[in-house]
């Protein structure tokens, strides 16, 4: 559980560190744009009020507080879980990529009302639309690692 809790906290740290050196020092929320390495990064902002790719995103707050209860819930659930399941390094290290990025997120929706999206990748002719951070790679990353590197046969 320790892999857990430190890339839990190694997640939202970083998570939370980047989106202030970019939406605040580099005052990305009034500049909007600005090319790093274009097309390749970009840092565009995007205050996402719904989910993945602004799904069910609408500005009442009411979805604002669905959305914080949900991601508290299913880190509340990943938590329980984990600590029932052998699940391995790298299976709490996935683990605490998906709980600190959810955690980074409501971070976000609390303080600012929604999400602070602003990398921005695109290649090969093809411009990708979409904003997204540090925690949304965790998230991804997290899922794809507990799909992955968990759920091994019981004896028996």
């Amino acid at each position: 559980m320790r892999a857990l809790w430190i890339s839990a906290l190694v997640t939202l740290v970083i998570d939370q560190v980047t989106k202030w050196l970019v939406v605040v020092r580099l005052n990305l929320a009034s500049v909007g744009e600005i090319d790093v390495f274009p097309p390749y990064l970009v840092f565009r902002m995007a205050w996402n009020r719904g989910v993945n790719f602004g799904l069910f995103a609408n500005n009442a707050d009411a979805m604002r507080w669905v959305l914080i209860v949900l991601a508290m819930a299913i880190c509340v659930w990943v938590l329980i879980w984990a600590r029932k399941e052998a699940l391995g390094r790298v299976g709490y290290i996935s683990a605490g990529l998906l709980v600190g990025g959810a955690v980074g997120n409501v971070i976000d929706r609390l303080f600012y009302g929604a999400v602070a999206d602003f990398l921005n990748t695109s290649c090969c002719g093809f411009r990708n639309p979409y904003s997204f951070n540090v925690a949304d790679i965790a998230i991804f990353a997290g899922a794809a690692g507990l799909i992955l590197f968990t759920g091994g046969k019981k004896a028996g």
